[in-house]
C-alpha cells in the first residue's frame, strides 16, 4: 500500500493543498466522488486520460489510511 501512497501528493499551490494524484490537478476527493456516484474504473480512465488504474487504487488507499484512526467524542 505504501507504494501506492507515493502517487498522492499535497502541494500548497495545487487545488488549495488538497491531496491530488501526482502530476495532475485531480483530487483524491474527485476520484472518490466519481466512484461513489457509480462510475466504473473503466469509465474514469476513459474520461481522464491522465489517470492510471494504480492512481484509482492509490486514492482508495489514501482514503483508507485517513479514516483509520480512533474517533474522539467530547461530551458537551
Amino acid at each position: 500500500m505504501e507504494g501506492l501512497l507515493n502517487r498522492i501528493t499535497v502541494e500548497n499551490g495545487t487545488r488549495s493543498g488538497r491531496p491530488c494524484v501526482r502530476g495532475t490537478r485531480i483530487t483524491v476527493a474527485d476520484v472518490l466522488g466519481w466512484l461513489a456516484a457509480g462510475m466504473s474504473e473503466a469509465e474514469i480512465l476513459s474520461d481522464y486520460k491522465a489517470l492510471a488504474e494504480d492512481d484509482i487504487r492509490a486514492c482508495l488507499a489514501y482514503a483508507a489510511a485517513e479514516v483509520d484512526h480512533a474517533s474522539v467524542t467530547v461530551a458537551a
